[in-house]
């Protein structure tokens, strides 16, 4: 049996780190992810007696919340301006080489569709288990796994063709 929270809120410091590691991972780290950790408390503070321990747990709730405002953000980045491709950088140091497969990672995840994103975010953005997903999601937790199996598969032959094509013009074949 879940059990019931009278205020999701009472302690904050973990949950504000979830919801910002998944606000991250869909938005990328920075004033974008803060704005709409932000974002979320306020709605939850807003809306707290709304809150059903019987539903959930806290997390839940609160990435629920989350998933609407970083969808929210994500339209006003599409519609406001395009953004601009990640510029690519010149490995040399470990910061830099981090950078690069960061960049490379972002512009995978951007070919995934938004379940797969949302998907991958949940795992390892907000560091959610498979029933943890579940529950935000409303599914079961066995088609959360396979989900997630097919993202991760997805995700991989994506950076794997890029890791080839960055091979052969590298090398300059053509």
């Amino acid at each position: 049996m879940k059990g019931f929270h009278k205020d999701p809120l009472a302690h904050p410091e973990e949950l504000i780190g979830h919801v910002y590691a998944y606000a991250a991972y869909r938005l990328g780290d920075g004033h974008d992810a803060e704005d709409v950790t932000s974002e979320v408390f306020e709605r939850a503070i807003r809306y707290r007696r709304s809150y059903d321990g019987s539903k959930g747990e806290p997390l839940g709730w609160l990435l629920g919340i989350a998933r609407r405002c970083a969808d929210d953000a994500l339209a006003k980045r599409r519609g406001s301006r395009d953004e601009p491709e990640p510029e690519e950088i010149a490995a040399s140091g470990s910061v830099e080489e981090d950078t690069v497969r960061r960049l490379t990672l972002d512009r995978a995840l951007a070919q995934l569709s938004e379940r797969d994103q949302e998907l991958i975010a949940m795992r390892y953005g907000a560091e959610l288990t498979a029933p943890q997903i579940a529950e935000v999601m409303d599914a079961q937790t066995n088609a959360i796994e396979v989900a997630l199996h097919r993202a991760l598969g997805r995700l991989r032959r994506i950076l794997e063709s890029e890791d080839a094509e960055a091979q052969v013009f590298g090398s300059g074949r053509v």
